[in-house]
């Protein structure tokens, strides 16, 4: 189980000033459970990934993930991040701790996602399209435990960010991994996730904690997706903004919960 508890991120600045990127904020998932965190920019999204991938210590508060290791998360980020000197083959097997043993399953990604004829290309020749694929094999080649995703999927044409968006899920329910995924797209994030957490402007907390009941596998084109992104912004019309009506401690007054 993810726990993530944190009282105060602070970011000092030039000034000597200190920037509040995050104040109690609660959130927690269950082992293999699919969330999204949806917030205005500026709101704490990204350094809420840092902290629970480690890559930030500087913290007010506890973040745990139960049995986790270094080599237990995985990343993907805005961007690619491929080493255009290495193959896209070398690229996935980057972050392997025995490249020789992750060989076959790194291919088998490769190969799942239409990528079985570049094995040996340099990121330079593939489209970004591609290299996005490419990030998404490796992402998922040790078979994380915590796979933490920063919208992976921004600046991407609509078809073939629905396609990436699909092989995530495929991906996800075969190896089970507890995913924290950011994003700005309410539709991508009820498409996605079980649950979607909201969180204010600067500093973040969590205003909505909400459960997605539809059922898997499920359509992008599904008008149960609209008519769901419809009703919560009937009820919520400035949630994107981060302002969340008739909450109280992240769920809505009224609600089962």
């Amino acid at each position: 189980m993810l726990s993530i508890d944190i009282r105060r991120k602070l970011f000092p600045d030039r000034g000597g000033r200190a920037h509040l990127a995050l104040s109690g904020l609660r959130l927690g998932a269950q082992k293999g459970e699919f969330v999204c965190v949806v917030g205005p920019s500026g709101c704490g999204k990204s350094t809420l990934l840092n902290l629970v991938g480690g890559l930030d210590h500087e913290v007010e508060g506890a973040v745990s993930f139960a049995g986790a290791r270094a080599d237990d998360i995985g990343f993907m980020f805005q961007e690619p991040r491929l080493m255009p000197w290495l193959s896209v083959l070398d690229n996935v097997l980057l972050v392997a701790p025995d490249g020789a043993a992750a060989r076959p399953r790194a291919i088998e990604l490769l190969r799942a996602m239409d990528l079985g004829e570049v094995l040996n290309a340099h990121p330079g020749r593939l489209s970004g399209g591609m290299q996005r694929r490419v990030a998404l094999a490796r992402a998922f080649v040790n078979e994380p435990a915590l796979l933490l995703m920063d919208e992976p999927f921004v600046s991407l044409d609509a078809p073939t960010a629905t396609r990436l968006r699909e092989r995530l899920v495929a991906l996800w329910q075969r190896c089970r991994s507890t995913v924290l995924f950011v994003t700005h797209d309410l539709r991508e994030a009820l498409f996605l996730a079980d649950r979607v957490c909201f969180l204010s402007p600067a500093p973040g907390r969590v205003v909505l904690d909400l459960p997605v009941i539809l059922p898997r596998p499920r359509d992008p084109l599904d008008p149960g997706l609209a008519t769901l992104q419809a009703d919560l912004m009937i009820r919520h019309p400035d949630l994107l903004a981060g302002l969340a009506n008739g909450i109280v401690d992240g769920r809505e007054e009224g609600g089962d919960g």
